[in-house]
């Protein structure tokens, strides 16, 4: 399947509880040699996240859902009260658009406004759709516009890069939700292992993510 319109892999989603929020960015951090950055507070969804910026435009999120109403209502607060709630883990991949208004007509709803203000008072805004496809399958990725040039994985020095990601799922499925093959959306440079849901206790979604740090690859689970 040829792409049906330019998009990219632009981060992987880990959930923890708020009070495990420290402890997970910290041990994280550790493992791949490098700092998070604090990313504030998405007032819209009821969550808060800290990001680790990556080699290729990409980087890691570690969110967490707040005790605020908007983590329960909200498609993206649901997703990550859910997985918190599972004990904490990958929730998704994430692929960026340049325009996510192809999207919007495929899927026939609106994408939804999100922004956060960081500790520095600076204020990062995009556009989401597709979390509800997440929220009932975690193998499917959602989309993202980014409004502001404020990306993440320019926030501090990158260090570490994405070399493979393990999806337990079905390459077709994603790729009829995509618009486009998996493998070039995720793009040149990631390997992508498929890992059968029955051999993840009939999970989908992120198994496991391998990064090349300086100390060598280091695999996230």
């Amino acid at each position: 399947m040829g792409h049906y319109f330019p998009m990219r892999l632009d981060h992987v989603s880990y959930v923890t509880s708020h009070d495990q929020l420290a402890d997970t960015v910290q041990r994280l951090g550790s493992r791949l040699g490098s700092t998070f950055v604090d990313g504030g507070i998405h007032p819209r969804f009821g969550t808060r996240n800290f990001t680790l910026p990556l080699q290729g435009g990409h980087y890691i999120e570690v969110v967490c859902p707040l005790d605020h109403p908007a983590s329960d209502s909200s498609a993206f607060g649901k997703a990550v009260s859910l997985r918190a709630q599972e004990g904490g883990g990958w929730l998704t991949w994430v692929v960026s658009v340049d325009d996510v208004a192809p999207i919007e007509t495929r899927l026939g709803r609106p994408a939804v406004d999100g922004h956060r203000v960081k500790p520095d008072g600076s204020d990062i805004r995009w556009k989401q759709i597709g979390v509800l496809g997440t929220l009932e399958d975690r193998q499917l990725p959602f989309f993202i516009q980014w409004i502001e040039n404020h990306h993440p994985s320019t926030d501090g020095k990158a260090s570490a890069k994405i070399v493979k990601v393990e999806i337990s799922g079905n390459e077709k499925t994603i790729a009829e939700w995509l618009g486009s093959d998996a493998a070039a959306a995720i793009g040149d440079g990631v390997e992508v292992i498929w890992v059968d849901p029955a051999a993840n206790d009939g999970e989908t979604g992120i198994v496991a993510v391998h990064l090349e740090t300086p100390g060598g690859v280091v695999r996230l689970d």
